[in-house]
């Protein structure tokens, strides 16, 4: 028997493909290597999937990065949500949304 890949069989499901998880990895691993984040958690819902980002486990997530293909044509799929809501960056394409964090990333090292 054949066993398909968790959501191949479900269309209804927004997914981060592998070279965006990557790509967003990339981003979590010098976060972490930093101190400052600790915890990741996915969720891929019909409309969006979300990558959340926390200090601590017990905590809301500081950061949640959403892809939303709906959004595609408009203001781009991707956004990085900061924990109060606010959207910090939103785009087309995910390696520049992530940038948001390059700064944030410096601030925390100094």
């Amino acid at each position: 028997m054949n066993a398909a890949p968790p959501f191949a069989t479900d269309p209804d499901r927004v997914v981060f493909d592998r070279a965006e998880l990557g790509t967003i990895l990339t981003v979590y691993g010098r976060f972490v290597a930093a101190g400052e984040w600790r915890d990741y958690a996915m969720s891929f819902l019909r409309d969006a999937a979300v990558f959340s980002v926390f200090r601590r486990a017990a905590e809301h997530p500081l950061y949640r990065i959403e892809k939303r293909p709906k959004l595609r044509n408009a203001q781009g799929a991707y956004a990085v949500i900061a924990m109060d809501g606010r959207i910090l960056k939103r785009g087309h394409d995910l390696a520049q949304v992530l940038k948001v964090f390059d700064k944030k990333l410096i601030r925390a090292v100094d």
